[in-house]
């Protein structure tokens, strides 16, 4: 790509990120482009590009370009910076800010670099090996927990059709089994003649006569009159 010689003296430079993608699955261009433009609008110099939908994100930077560009005065945004931190990018650029006033040479802040990013890969593996591990993990806890549902539905399930198949049978009547007694011999029962008695004859008493007493017929003297004799 041919680089744009562009007066920025009289214009405030920024690095930004130029969405592309399509909905719900974006990335970005990582764009140096006047601060005046629009976000999607014209830019200076496209110096990488930024995919956060991967683990960890995936993230192309011309370090050498963002370094200069910091060094020219371009002032990044905040997840610009955040990119720029992590690709080393600044601590490059502070690195060349001492060789230029004569803290170190340039050998030196080359072999601090590389030492730098070795670590900074080392972290981004080991990063990477625990996400992955984690989640292998979580992945079998599901499996596990999937499969212990379906065993309970399935044993319910296997329950229920059990007890609708024994709702439909009628119950069957138990047998008892009969257990044939020996016959009890029958003991001779001794049969006792009573003598017959013979009734005495009943006789019957005549009761005597009771003689009437004759009413005696007395005539009663005539009352004597009380009546005085008239002269």
């Amino acid at each position: 790509m041919e680089t744009r010689w562009i007066n920025i003296t009289n214009m405030s430079v920024k690095i930004r990120l130029q969405r592309q993608g399509r909905k719900k699955a974006p990335y970005y261009h990582i764009v140096v482009a006047d601060s005046r433009a629009p976000r999607d609008g014209k830019f200076i110099e496209n110096i990488g590009y930024y995919k956060p939908q991967t683990v960890p994100a995936t993230i192309e930077l011309n370090v050498e370009k963002a370094a200069e560009w910091l060094g020219k005065g371009a002032q990044p945004t905040d997840t610009c910076r955040a990119i720029l931190s992590y690709k080393g990018v600044l601590f490059k650029h502070h690195l060349q800010g001492g060789v230029r006033k004569g803290a170190m040479t340039q050998e030196q802040a080359d072999a601090t670099y590389a030492a730098w990013i070795a670590a900074k890969e080392q972290k981004v593996v080991t990063h990477t090996e625990t996400h992955k591990q984690t989640l292998a993990e979580k992945r079998a806890a599901a499996l596990s927990l999937e499969s212990k549902v379906k065993e309970a539905r399935a044993q319910k399930l296997a329950e229920k059709l059990a007890a609708e198949e024994a709702a439909k049978v009628p119950a069957q009547p138990e047998v008892v089994a009969e257990v044939e007694t020996p016959a009890a011999e029958e003991t001779p029962v001794a049969v006792v003649e009573t003598p017959v008695v013979e009734e005495a004859p009943v006789v019957k008493a005549e009761a005597p006569a009771v003689e009437e007493t004759p009413v005696a017929e007395t005539e009663a003297p005539a009352a004597e009159s009380t009546e005085k004799p008239t002269e």
